[in-house]
């Protein structure tokens, strides 16, 4: 945590900030009231799901929340390297801070079955595990923790995290407010005539749900994608692998080609899709922010403008 967040969350907390040339700040009036300004506001620590203790989680929570303030909710969710949680808990933060928005980065470890596989959480399932419900069940933990009404949220992810993000949209667009869609590797089109992943059709019998076209076109949405996230080593499916199936790489050849489609795939059921091909941007989820900024800015103010 850096000084001035820690001030911050201190400050929140009741506690008193340590002058620049004091020395260090003095204890809030209880050790339970410094550790939530240590580990609670601010960047926070990284907790285990009470949901599933499987999997884990970090925020960034603006310091006003100490002191009451409500705030709205993104979900940022990590691409295949899992590292990307703290790029989007931190690279957030200020957004998060003077936009009154919490950050939550749900962390999907590699592996979680013992099988070593590395993008069940991509699909929204893998063995016994329902990635959506997870995800779900740590906000409603946050939102009571925080004292918080989130029932809908914005979700945000970038490569793995796309996928996560476009599919939770397909499955559970009433409870989302926007929806960020980065440079996702492979895409589930709306089409009622081919399975999942490729398509929808059989969502009641895998998922128990059945798609609202409606509430989808609801949700304002981005997608996001340098013209230069052009490699495909990663993305082609064969057959034999454990994603392979008919028309898996029907949707195109590269990511921004993919994307494409899935964009017309949305526009074509109602949806607004803000479509964002960034110049000389490879497959870099840190460029990707400032426009991912740019529009969840746009959309919460006309959102708080009822």
């Amino acid at each position: 945590m850096d000084r001035t967040s820690a001030d911050d969350a201190l400050a929140a907390a009741g506690g008193r900030p340590a002058a620049a040339d004091a020395s260090p700040a003095q204890p809030a009036s209880d050790p339970g009231s410094r550790a939530r300004a240590i580990y609670d506001l601010g960047p926070t620590a990284i907790f285990a799901s009470k949901v599933d203790p499987r999997f884990h989680y970090c925020l960034y929570v603006p310091p006003a929340v100490g002191r009451g303030a409500k705030v709205d909710l993104l979900v940022a969710v990590h691409g295949t390297s899992r590292t990307s949680f703290l790029d989007f808990r931190d690279g957030f933060a200020e957004f998060g801070r003077w936009n009154d928005v919490a950050v939550l980065c749900p962390i999907f470890p590699i592996g979680v079955l013992g099988d070593g596989a590395r993008s069940g959480y991509k699909y929204l399932a893998e063995g016994d595990i329902r990635y959506d419900r997870v995800v779900l069940g740590m906000v409603d933990e946050v939102a009571a923790k925080y004292g918080q009404n989130w029932d809908r949220f914005a979700m945000f992810g970038f490569s793995g995290g796309g996928h996560f993000t476009h599919r939770f949209a397909i499955l559970h667009p009433g409870k989302l407010w926007a929806a960020s869609i980065g440079a996702s590797g492979s895409v589930t089109l709306l089409d009622p005539d081919r399975d999942w992943w490729v398509g929808i059709r059989d969502l009641p019998q895998r998922f128990g749900i059945t798609f609202d076209r409606e509430a989808l076109a609801r949700v304002p949405v981005q997608m996001v994608v340098g013209d230069a996230d052009l490699e495909t080593w990663e993305i082609t499916h064969k057959p034999g692998s454990a994603t392979w199936m008919e028309g898996a790489n029907d949707a195109g050849r590269t990511r921004p080609e993919r994307l494409r489609t899935l964009a017309k795939s949305f526009e074509d059921a109602g949806v607004s899709v803000r479509f964002d091909l960034l110049p000389g941007v490879s497959h870099d989820r840190i460029k990707a922010l400032p426009a991912v900024k740019d529009f969840l800015a746009d959309v919460l103010a006309a959102r708080r403008k009822g």
